[in-house]
């Protein structure tokens, strides 16, 4: 696997959908699903492990919704998602979803079973989080995919010589045949071979994968090492992490965070103008809120109040089944940009300035990513809106003009405040406590911000402080990481509100704030 990207990992994918662990990693699922059957499927049986997070979440937080997507061959912005149950069963594509007992070790694992009139193949896959999957098996073949490559699978028989020019070539045997898995830059040409069968599925990945690159450091630690006393900005860092990562140019890297900072700022005001959706919690409250702000009639909160505004917007247009970008993930898609952008306007600063903190964030996120995960579903709230605080933290601090030190010591402050942060969204619904927990976030990166730019001494370094949340989620219960059996999630008020929201959505009504 090749090392997190700023834009495949953490700030990204562009999407629709309450969960990107749910909605955009299903989607990529699908899509990888999709190609195995060359685009032909009649049935597909979709099971999920007791013991996981899936069983009781993948109607409501949007698994369903991104892995018909998938395998409808749409992509995760698209707007026709929140019927694709609808299209597939118009598709003539017959669906069986399950419970099974097979103790899978990943609480977001999925196993597909497709089948159409010549064949029938099996998929097993995990969400990793904030939209990322892994392909685990093929067929009940062990082989590893990350959506990084054209991956050609050729099943030749026993023995058969093949030679390709690829990043990389590996044999799995498969019993009475074996298949040659070919990673590369585009799919590779079978011909001369006597093949059994050859599949080919394409990359889902905005950054693809590539043979022989190398990062500059991958955790904390050694970029100060790598950085030594030049003291370079974090967001210029970050742009060398991810051109060396993506063999991209310095304008290509920030252009690229440009079009993600036009792509938030048009959801923020399409948030607040107001937005509507059939099966949510909550209704639009953004619009109150500003108002209130512009006619002086909120306590003083300065910037901060702005950003309570941005975010606030952000998450219901989450909700709302708009235009998001998972910031590192859609459950906390509103505190890091909510953040920035409100902050940057209030200082004046135009959308590179804003695209440069984005960047100074994502280098946080990468350091986050490879050394632990953004999946609640592993680590709980923590994992999102801990990781959002931190990354938060570090792109104020690049806005302000501070130091690359301070900006690693806010985002350790904001980290350390959010351990053991757990995931209990009421009513099933990636929208409550969660909007608050984004703007918690948030404000809770604006004061680390500060106290660092004060020179506030964190005492705990970052790398040491993402250790030791996956410890804290090591112990956390499963009832607490993302699965709606603890904490908020099962208070009467909040099955109470699930069962309202279920009886009117077969009645075909709208939302329970209609």
């Amino acid at each position: 696997m090749n090392a997190v990207s700023i834009f495949n990992d953490v700030i990204g994918p562009v999407m629709r959908g309450p969960s990107s662990s749910h909605c955009a990693a299903a989607l990529r699922i699908g899509r990888l699903a999709r190609d195995l059957m060359d685009g032909e499927i009649m049935d597909v049986l979709v099971e999920f492990d007791r013991e996981g997070s899936l069983p009781t979440t993948h109607e409501s937080q949007g698994s369903d919704m991104g892995l018909f997507g998938g395998l409808l061959g749409w992509e995760a912005d698209d707007e026709r998602l929140p019927d694709s149950a609808e299209a597939l069963a118009n598709a003539r594509i017959k669906l069986r979803i399950e419970t099974v007992d097979v103790g899978d070790p990943h609480p977001n694992t999925y196993r597909l079973t497709l089948r159409n009139e010549r064949e029938t193949h099996s998929l097993i896959a995990i969400s990793t989080g904030g939209g990322m999957m892994e392909v685990l098996s093929i067929d009940g073949v062990a082989m590893k995919m990350d959506g990084g490559y054209h991956e050609t699978l050729i099943w030749l028989p026993k023995g058969a010589v093949s030679d390709f020019e690829a990043d990389e070539v590996i044999i799995h045997d498969a019993g009475e045949f074996q298949i040659v898995q070919v990673k590369a830059a585009h799919f590779v040409s079978t011909a001369g071979l006597k093949t059994i069968s050859v599949k080919r599925l394409a990359p889902v990945l905005p950054v693809p994968s590539r043979r022989d690159m190398r990062v500059p450091f991958t955790n904390c630690a050694d970029m100060l090492a790598h950085d030594g006393a030049q003291n370079t900005p974090l967001w210029q860092l970050a742009i060398e992490y991810e051109r060396a990562r993506g063999d991209f140019t310095e304008r290509e890297v920030i252009d690229k965070m440009i079009a993600i900072v036009r792509i938030l700022r048009k959801s923020i005001a399409s948030g607040i103008s107001g937005t509507s959706y059939e099966d949510r919690v909550l209704h639009h409250q953004s619009g109150r809120f500003a108002e209130m702000m512009n006619a002086g009639r909120l306590l003083d909160g300065g910037a901060l109040n702005r950003i309570i505004l941005y975010v606030t917007a952000l998450m219901e247009v989450k909700s709302s089944m708009g235009v998001i970008v998972a910031a590192p993930t859609a459950g906390a898609c509103a505190a890091l940009p909510g953040a920035v952008i409100a902050m940057a306007e209030s200082m004046d600063k135009d959308e590179e300035e804003m695209a440069k903190a984005m960047l100074a964030a994502g280098l946080i996120g990468v350091f986050i990513a490879t050394r632990w995960t953004f999946a609640a579903e592993v680590g709980g709230c923590q994992a999102e809106g801990g990781s959002a605080a931190s990354m938060a933290a570090a792109a104020l601090i690049t806005l302000a003009s501070g130091t690359r030190d301070q900006a690693i010591a806010a985002a350790s402050m904001a980290f350390q405040s959010m351990l053991g942060l757990i995931c209990d969204p009421i009513a099933n619904r990636v929208e409550a406590p969660c909007l608050g927990k984004n703007v918690m976030a948030a404000s809770n990166a604006l004061s680390c911000a500060n106290m660092a730019l004060a020179s506030f001494d964190p005492l705990i370094p970052l790398d040491e402080v993402i250790d030791a949340a996956k410890n804290v989620s090591a112990t956390m219960p499963r009832e607490h990481r993302c699965t709606s059996l603890g904490g908020l999630a099962i208070t009467p008020t909040s099955l109470e509100i699930e069962r309202k929201l279920a009886a009117l959505k077969s009645k075909g009504c709208g939302s329970c704030h209609c």
